[in-house]
């Protein structure tokens, strides 16, 4: 009989990020962007079925993929190790090497926003001239003319929509993730989707049905978002759908069909709606996975989705009628196959003050449990912990762990009121809602208090050196990946277009100085005694290596255990299959040395 060694690390990793995805006008030609040759890259299939082939090569992130309707050349935008600072490239519809085509200095950004039905005119979002509220421009590609369409003020503004016509423009304007208004501007006329522009709520994602009429989700005077309707002709707004407990997070237009695709969240999964115009019709959908990342609708009415499972990593998805699913690409581990992998619980418990906080509880299988348990608390920290696959959470299962994810107070998907609740409260109710889940696994025999761990990366990893600065005696060691460590450095270190945001997000740091000083990890440098790994991307340009540098230099002083690593290519998140493969191998290695 032949043995077989337990899957090793890598092969949980050598699964592949998919990241966005496009489809041409007549369904010949699929792209995607992943990490399949170790490096971000755009990847194409020949529809309606074919191996993938690299497309182009530049081995950098890209935040958008765009056909040009007579499949004449592809839009693509690419930043620069992780630094974020995206802009826009051409690449042939056969392939090749991206061309420079609205691109500026390293730190200047160019967010793609519409291309015209005639594929002749790009409009962008740019940081140039503004870089705290972005401009709008439409740059011509017959005459080279680029115009200012958009003076960004007061807060960020993006352009959201374009009319057929090319008359009326939607813009959005973020105050805060959770206060985001928009405005249709018709020549110099503008005017807000909603009726009251100074009450805080979302309006974003509006698509054009026809010239005058504008569809769009809001949570407008409602704890949930629906989907709403405003029309520029009466400039009046109404209610076009609504569902029951649930949030709608994103509408697509079939303009040949009439049809209107949406998703929903609902707690820690998606779902998928199908109706007509005025939201009569209301069909659900099935789906192939729990989370969906994105969704394309042909104008064949096809539709093709980006999504995951717990146990099923990225892949892409084709349906005829919303039923039937096929899979198009197999992205899969290694040697393992689903049933060899963990599928969560969905729990919930009661916080310090009642409040009600769902939970993904992962438990590793009785054959390779280690008796060990790892607390997660997720980034965002306006996000959330999904049934969706992460390499790290199988791979850490395989080897033993359970793992926790509590969806503390500010999580998204239980209402916006609950996303609320951690503006201006970043260490205390998540915190406690932490500690809380933390004595729920105890007393539910979950694991052992002298046996849990604690890692974090992002929002996540600001929570994890607080939880440790303030409450060491509950883990056995902690890791930290990109986590921010002093709320006064990094009020003032992020990107110059989140710096209008972060008064409702955070807090001032001269107005609330007492709290900044409460909530920073850097507080509790006494308290931080557990042995500790410190992750961190050198071109993070949202928790800039200085948050780290300052919490190893501090620890380090302390003579603390404290290893540190940074990843010179890196930004906020590991793009590079290399990278990705040697930090996990890396935490693997550090919680077996903690465990006893």
């Amino acid at each position: 009989m032949i043995h077989f060694a337990k899957p090793t690390v890598e092969q949980f990793f050598r699964t592949y990020t998919i990241t966005n995805f496009a489809v041409n006008k007549d369904e010949t030609k699929l792209i995607f962007n992943s990490n399949l040759n170790g490096k971000m890259n755009l990847w194409a299939m020949d529809l309606p079925g074919s191996y993938p082939y690299l497309f182009a090569h530049r081995d950098e992130s890209c935040n958008f993929i765009k056909f040009d309707s007579d499949n004449r050349y592809v839009l693509a935008g690419y930043d620069n190790n992780g630094d974020e600072n995206y802009q826009i490239y051409a690449i042939p519809f056969e392939g090749g090497l991206p061309q420079p085509l609205i691109t500026g200095e390293a730190d200047e950004k160019y967010y793609f926003s519409h291309l015209s039905d005639d594929g002749n005119r790009i409009y962008y979002v740019t940081s140039v001239d503004n870089p705290s509220f972005l401009n709008t421009h439409m740059h011509n590609l017959e005459s080279g003319i680029d115009t200012l369409l958009n003076l960004g003020e007061t807060s960020p503004t993006e352009l959201a929509a374009v009319s057929d016509d090319e008359t009326a423009f939607v813009y959005s304007q973020a105050y805060a993730n959770t206060y985001v208004v928009s405005f249709v501007k018709v020549g110099e006329e503008t005017f807000h989707l909603t009726p009251d522009p100074k009450k805080v709520h979302v309006a974003y994602d509006p698509v054009f049905t026809d010239d005058n009429t504008i569809l769009f989700v809001t949570d407008y005077e409602s704890d949930q978002t629906y989907i709403a309707k405003f029309d520029v002709a009466t400039k009046s707004f109404s209610k076009v759908l609504e569902v029951e407990g649930e949030s709608v997070r994103t509408i697509k237009w079939n303009k040949e069909t009439g049809d209107i695709h949406f998703l929903t969240i609902k707690g820690v999964v998606d779902k998928y709606y199908r109706t007509d115009v005025n939201g009569g019709k209301l069909e659900e959908c099935s789906l192939p996975v729990d989370v969906v990342d994105q969704i394309r609708i042909a104008k064949s009415g096809n539709v093709y989705i980006l999504g995951r499972s717990a146990t099923v990593p990225h892949n892409i998805y084709k349906s005829e009628d919303g039923s039937e699913w096929t899979r198009l690409t197999e992205n899969r581990v290694l040697g393992v196959s689903e049933e060899g992998m963990v599928e969560p619980d969905v729990v919930s418990y009661t916080s310090f003050d009642g409040l009600e906080i769902e939970a993904l509880l992962f438990k590793a299988k009785e054959e390779n449990a280690n008796g060990y348990t790892i607390f997660w608390p997720h980034g965002g920290p306006q996000s959330s912990e999904r049934k969706m696959f992460r390499s790290m959470f199988q791979c850490f299962l395989n080897r033993g762990y359970n793992i926790f994810a509590p969806n503390f107070r500010g999580s998204t998907g239980y209402g916006s009121e609950f996303t609320k609740m951690v503006e201006r409260d970043w260490g205390e109710g998540p915190r406690l809602d932490c500690l809380a889940g933390i004595e729920w696994l105890f007393d539910n025999g979950i694991t052992d208090r002298d046996r849990l761990f604690l890692v974090g990366g992002s929002y996540g990893g600001y929570m994890a050196l607080l939880l440790h600065g303030r409450h060491a005696e509950y883990f056995k060691a902690v890791v930290d990946i990109f986590g921010v460590s002093d709320l006064f450095t990094f009020v003032n270190s992020v990107p110059p277009h989140w710096k209008p945001m972060m008064d409702r997000w955070l807090g001032d740091p001269e107005r609330d100085k007492e709290r900044f000083i409460k909530d920073s990890p850097v507080t509790y440098l006494d308290g931080m005694v557990k042995p500790m790994l410190v992750i961190q991307g050198a071109k993070d340009p949202r928790v800039v290596k200085e948050e780290s540098d300052q919490i190893v230099a501090k620890l380090s002083e302390l003579r603390r255990d404290v290893e540190y690593l940074v990843l010179d290519d890196e930004g906020h998140g590991f793009s590079k299959k290399e990278n990705e493969v040697n930090v996990y191998s890396r935490m693997l290695e550090f919680l077996e040395k903690h465990q006893n």
